[in-house]
């Protein structure tokens, strides 16, 4: 179900001119492989396939698509090149419908539980504090009270970051300093939040440790003393991805996914690179919800995912 109407003027001119790289790449390749072709044939389908492994669509996920055109132009004989692009889009659709996931509507959506409790992980680099500090900002902008806790304790530059953030977007924050225990500083976080019955609560945890048994060990440490205070919690593990990284994003989504119990993705970057076909492989792969996508430096370019959006965007002329 798509929800159009709800999307403002403002947010599709930054979600389209978000997606503009990845449009340009992967249209104008598309374009050229049709140029003196009137049908689609194996030989359309095989560039097909090139360009959207390219984009970084994945390989399962593109050799899935290419198979559904490919079975779809079997049974109309008289599928032109002209209609290529409509069917590859309904196919794309089709996909990220697969995801059962629920688009949520607005960062002004009520929670059902309070203090929604949300825990980032993701490797150092991919704009993990950039992104919690948006989100922050865009929840408070819509009226939500937002406690942060800086339990990414093992680099200086990690809580000296998220210090500086919380200043300006003018949330509490929770911090021990560099090195002090990360479950500590997130029982704390829940704690305040809980205690000023705030909306949302957000923790920031190590974007890296030596291994994955220390990583999981060290995540389902920090689940467990949040579980304390409220038992449920988190209520969202979000893991931040690089979407300019391309099969790298895709890799380190396999990785945290085994680790911990990763239930919504942020893909920032988006602007920047011509891959972002990969929101699609990730979504396809992983089954995942693509929660959040970053489309620019600005505190209002961080989006909530909608598929239908998302799709229409990328397709526009």
């Amino acid at each position: 179900m798509g929800f159009f109407g709800l999307f403002s003027k403002e947010k599709k001119e930054t979600l389209d001119k978000g997606l503009e790289k990845t449009k340009e790449g992967f249209f104008s390749k598309l374009t050229k492989i049709l140029i003196g072709k009137s049908k689609v044939d194996d030989e359309v389908l095989d560039n097909l396939e090139e360009i959207l492994i390219g984009a970084d669509v994945g390989v399962s996920t593109t050799l899935k698509i290419v198979a559904r055109i490919q079975d779809r132009v079997a049974k109309d004989k008289y599928a032109t090149t002209s209609e290529l692009n409509n069917i590859l889009k309904e196919e794309i659709a089709l996909l990220l419908e697969e995801n059962k996931s629920e688009d949520q509507l607005e960062f002004s959506t009520p929670f059902t539980d309070k203090p929604y409790v949300i825990m980032v992980v993701g490797v150092n680099g991919v704009g993990k504090t950039t992104t919690i500090a948006k989100l922050a900002h865009q929840f408070k902008s819509n009226g939500k009270s937002v406690v942060l806790g800086a339990a990414d304790t093992f680099r200086a530059a990690a809580v000296d970051q998220i210090t500086i953030w919380a200043d300006r977007v003018g949330v509490p924050l929770v911090q021990h300093g560099m090195n002090a225990d990360p479950a500590a500083v997130a029982f704390d976080a829940v704690s305040m939040g809980k205690a000023r019955n705030a909306d949302v609560v957000i923790i920031d945890t190590a974007g890296r440790l030596h291994n994955k048994i220390n990583l999981m060990n060290e995540l389902s440490k920090i689940k467990r003393v949040m579980q304390k205070v409220i038992p449920d919690a988190p209520h969202e593990i979000l893991l931040v991805l690089d979407a300019s990284t391309g099969q790298n994003a895709i890799e380190q989504c396999r990785q945290f996914s085994q680790a911990t119990d990763v239930n919504a993705l942020a893909l920032t970057k988006l602007d920047g690179t011509a891959k972002g076909g990969v929101v699609i492989g990730i979504s396809d792969q992983f089954k995942i919800p693509v929660k959040y996508i970053g489309l620019g430096e600005g505190m209002k370019d961080l989006q909530l995912f909608n598929k239908s959006e998302f799709v229409d965007s990328l397709f526009k002329a």
